[in-house]
């Protein structure tokens, strides 16, 4: 395995555990960190990216130990983290530069041709003079990937990247990570589930600072299969079908709520049975985590 994570915990100083007892084994190609907002997917990329230091636990990458190596990790580290900042009146092309220089890039002819590549990789090579605060929220995304892959990296972390894009941009960026994840580790933490869906090999589900699930997508939707039942109902009755079933998602089609529920056997009553998803796994996971509370619409 290229990235070890074992036992790492972290408690903030005002009491928030944001981690519990994290162990996870990730090899190369793209892994999906999905949770919901505040799950603990950040603080647990800060601590890989040794931003910030766990009160237990190990972490390692192939033959280093980050945690007592951390300018060993950083020197093959890529991180986009969810909010970065850059200099809104420079172009491109000289953001970049700058980065590769404190990448270790110093010879001006190599710097030249490493930030016309990635430009090139990345697809904004056409508009590098720019400057980029001009730049749309996708194509700052993807100039935080090209400054993230200044030195050539074999672990590449990306935290919530596609939050906010468009369809056109979103596709486009993971595209992009997909390209990348065939020669390197990638981490994608996400909330977002049709992310995880389309990329990732491997993924885990993470939850008030808990792994509650980790594996191959398909293995895990198989855990799920034939215990997923759908039904449509008025609005006005969904509360009581809440109150009745295990309803695990809802949401509003044409005025009407669509209930999918998760059930050992037939539940009758009108559900139907249908061929689960990613997207079922997560919502039931979430439920079962949280005592059976149902999540609100989606």
């Amino acid at each position: 395995m290229s990235l070890r994570i074992e036992g790492i915990a972290k408690t903030y100083p005002n009491g928030v555990r944001a981690l519990q007892d994290i162990s996870l084994s990730i090899a190369p190609g793209m892994f999906g960190l999905l949770g919901p907002n505040g799950a603990g997917k950040s603080s647990l990329m800060r601590t890989i990216a040794t931003l910030q230091p766990p009160d237990s636990g190990s972490i390692h990458f192939r033959n280093i130990d980050v945690l007592k190596e951390p300018e060993k990790l950083r020197a093959q580290l890529g991180y986009l983290p969810q909010e970065f900042g850059l200099y809104p009146n420079m172009p491109a092309e000289a953001i970049l530069d700058h980065f590769a220089t404190l990448k270790g890039v110093v010879h001006a002819g190599e710097r030249k041709e490493l930030v016309a590549a990635l430009l090139n990789q990345v697809n904004l090579y056409d508009v590098r003079k720019k400057s980029a605060g001009g730049y749309s929220g996708g194509m700052k995304q993807r100039l935080g990937i090209a400054i993230a892959l200044a030195g050539s990296p074999q672990l590449l972390i990306v935290d919530e990247p596609t939050a906010g894009l468009d369809p056109t941009e979103r596709n486009r960026f993971l595209n992009l990570l997909a390209d990348i994840g065939e020669k390197v580790v990638v981490i994608l933490s996400t909330h977002i589930v049709e992310d995880v869906r389309e990329l990732c090999s491997q993924m885990a589900i993470i939850n008030k600072g808990q792994v509650i699930v980790h594996g191959e997508p398909e293995r895990i939707i198989d855990e799920v299969r034939g215990r997923i039942w759908r039904r449509t109902v008025p609005r006005a009755q969904a509360d009581a079908y809440k109150a009745r079933y295990e309803v695990i998602s809802t949401r509003m089609a044409a005025g009407n709520t669509v209930l999918h529920a998760y059930a050992e056997t037939d539940p009758g009553d009108g559900f139907i049975a249908i061929e689960p998803d990613l997207e079922d796994v997560y919502f039931h996971r979430l439920a079962a985590a949280s005592g059976g509370r149902v999540p609100v619409e989606a």
